[in-house]
C-alpha cells in the first residue's frame, strides 16, 4: 500500500512539477504509468477509472488526484476488511 501512495505521490509531483501547460503527451503517459502501476500494486478498482477521466481535463490535472484516489481505495480496502465477518473454520 506504501508503494501504491508513493506511486501516486511521484506521478502528482511530476505533473505539478511540469505546470499547468504540461509538455506534450509527457502528461498522459504519466497518467497512462500511474494508473497501471496502482492497479498493479492495489488491483483493479472502479474509483482509478475516473480519476484517469478526470486527468485527461486540463488544469484538473495539477490536483492531488492520483494521491487521493489510491487513499481512497486503500480505506475502502480497509473498511470492508474489518467489517467481513470472521469465518471460524471447525
Amino acid at each position: 500500500m506504501f508503494a501504491a501512495l508513493a506511486v501516486t505521490v511521484g506521478a502528482d509531483s511530476l505533473q505539478l512539477i511540469l505546470g499547468p501547460l504540461g509538455w506534450a503527451f509527457i502528461d498522459q503517459s504519466i497518467d497512462v504509468a500511474a494508473m497501471l502501476l496502482t492497479m498493479w500494486l492495489l488491483g483493479f478498482h472502479i474509483l482509478l477509472l475516473p480519476t484517469f477521466v478526470a486527468e485527461l481535463v486540463p488544469l484538473v490535472d495539477d490536483l492531488p488526484t492520483w494521491t487521493a484516489c489510491a487513499a481512497a481505495v486503500i480505506a475502502l480496502r480497509k473498511r470492508e476488511q474489518r467489517s467481513a465477518p470472521l469465518v471460524k473454520s471447525d
